[in-house]
């Protein structure tokens, strides 16, 4: 699976046989106005991968400067789509910085199955 970059956002991919997941590492800002039309691709061959390995997806979002509402629901369309799958989803944060911990303490409420995981690292 390719990196993805756009703009001030870089998603790296790391997904090999020795990597238990399907793990993007998510860097610098998520500004765009519709990140979903670049996002949405990128999460179905994400999505791809992790159920041809029968592995989840990781988003790390530890290093990731800030992103805007657009990318929340871009997120949350990722989470619908694995869901749909059955792949499971594992959304890391740095609980730190408060706009990620209020960000994704906001997505708890669609954690009512094991297809979704917040973890604060």
């Amino acid at each position: 699976m390719e990196s993805l970059i756009v703009g001030d956002l870089r998603i790296e991919a790391i997904a090999d046989d020795a990597t238990p997941a399907v793990r993007l590492l998510w860097r610098g800002k998520s500004d765009h106005r519709n990140p979903g039309d670049t996002l949405a691709p990128y999460f179905r061959d994400a999505i791809a991968v992790a159920a041809a390995r029968k592995v989840p997806i990781e988003l790390h979002f530890e290093q990731l400067e800030h992103f805007n509402s657009s990318t929340i629901t871009a997120i949350v369309l990722l989470l619908q789509d694995a869901r749909a799958q059955a792949i499971k989803l594992v959304i890391v944060y740095d609980q730190a910085l408060r706009w990620q911990q209020l960000s994704f303490d906001a997505l708890r409420v669609l954690a009512k199955d094991e297809l979704l995981e917040l973890r604060a690292a």
